[in-house]
C-alpha cells in the first residue's frame, strides 16, 4: 500500500506572549562562595500550544546570530505537567533541544486535541532576535497508527544502535526492522511498499565523523537537520517515512573519497545517482523504500553524480 507523502500545513509561529522568568544571579544556587562566577540572565517565556490528533513537526528555524550565541534563542518542546497521556515527542537530537541553528522535533497527539508546553530561552540583549517557529502536520489522525510504549521505542533504539555497529549502512524500514549492508550494496526492497523510517551510515577507517554528514527530507524543500556519521536520522515509532536522504562529504572525507547515492521509492520512483551534497528524491515525493550508496576512494575509476 502506497502511503501518501507528507503534506506540509500551513505554518503557525508559537505565539510571543505569556509569562516571562528571568534566572538572575542571585536566585542561582550554590552560587555563593565560588570566585569570579559569571551568571548570565535569560528570558525564559512559556506558551501552552494546542494540536488536533496527528502527527506534527515542530521546527526552531535557523537564527543567523544562533551559531553566535550558544544556539540562543533556544526552544524546549514538552508536554504539560498534567494532561500529556496524549502526547508523545519524539526529538532528532538526544538532548531536547530546538537550537537557533536549525532543529526540529516530532509531536504525536492521539485521541483528542491536547496541549504541549513550548519554552523558549533568550540572551537578554537579544530580545529581537525571536525564535522563528514552525509547526508542520505530517500526518491526520486516521494515518497515525499505534504508538510503541517507551520500552519499545528504547529497545529499538538499542538494536538501531547495533546495527549500526556492524554495517555501514543501516537502515529502520517498515515491517522489517533494523536492517544493514555495506557500501555499494542496495538496502530496503524495491516493490515492497515498505518504506524508510530512518537510517544511519558509518564513516570509513581514518574519516571523522564530522566530515561525514546527512541528513533526511521530510517534504518539499524541507529537510531535517544535519546528523554526523553514525548517529540515527529519522524517527522511531512514529510510522514517518522518509522521502529522500542528503549526504554531504567534507574536509578529509572529501579528500579521500568520492560518493555516489541512489534511491527507490514507494509506486516505482527511483533518482539518482546523484553526488555529494545533492538531494535525492522523487518527484513526487513519495515515501524512501530503498538506497544504495556508494564510497570510492579518490585515485580509483569511480562513477560520478549526475546533476
Amino acid at each position: 500500500m502506497a502511503a501518501p507523502a507528507p503534506a506540509p500545513a500551513s505554518a503557525q509561529t508559537a505565539p510571543q506572549g505569556g509569562s516571562g522568568a528571568r534566572a538572575g544571579a542571585g536566585n542561582v544556587p550554590g552560587q555563593g562562595g565560588i570566585s569570579g562566577a559569571q551568571v548570565e540572565e535569560l528570558k525564559v517565556t512559556g506558551h501552552l500550544m494546542t494540536l488536533p490528533p496527528g502527527l506534527f513537526c515542530v521546527i526552531n528555524e535557523i537564527n543567523p546570530g544562533g551559531a553566535r550565541a550558544n544556539g540562543m534563542p533556544g526552544v524546549r518542546i514538552s508536554p504539560p505537567p498534567a494532561g500529556g497521556q496524549n502526547v508523545e515527542i519524539s526529538g532528532f537530537r538526544s538532548d531536547g533541544w530546538l537550537s537557533a541553528e536549525g532543529d526540529a522535533t516530532l509531536v504525536r497527539i492521539r485521541k483528542q486535541p491536547s496541549q504541549i508546553l513550548v519554552t523558549i530561552y533568550q540572551l537578554p540583549h537579544e530580545e529581537e532576535a525571536k525564535p522563528r517557529l514552525q509547526v508542520r502536520q505530517l500526518l491526520g489522525a486516521s494515518e497515525t497508527g499505534d504508538v510503541l510504549p517507551p520500552h519499545a521505542l528504547q529497545a529499538q533504539a538499542a538494536a538501531v544502535a547495533a546495527a549500526a555497529a556492524k554495517a555501514n549502512v543501516m537502515a529502520h524500514i517498515q515491517s522489517r526492522g533494523d536492517v544493514g549492508t555495506v557500501f555499494g550494496e542496495w538496502l530496503g526492497e524495491s516493490g515492497s511498499n515498505n518504506w524508510v523510517e530512518g537510517f544511519a551510515i558509518n564513516a570509513p577507517e581514518g574519516v571523522a565523523a564530522a566530515d561525514f554528514t546527512y541528513q533526511a527530507v521530510l517534504g518539499r524543500g524541507w529537510l531535517s537537520p544535519w546528523v554526523e556519521a553514525g548517529q540515527y536520522c529519522g524517527s522511531r515509532g512514529m510510522a514517518l517515512p522518509l522521502l529522500g536522504l542528503r549526504i554531504r562529504l567534507s574536509g578529509e572525507a572529501a579528500e579521500l573519497y568520492e560518493i555516489t547515492y541512489s534511491a527507490s521509492f514507494v509506486g516505482g520512483a527511483q533518482a539518482g545517482p546523484v553526488g555529494n551534497d545533492e538531494t535525492c528524491e522523487a518527484e513526487t515525493l513519495a515515501p524512501l523504500e530503498a538506497i544504495k550508496i556508494t564510497l570510492t576512494p579518490r585515485g580509483r575509476k569511480g562513477a560520478r553524480g549526475k546533476r
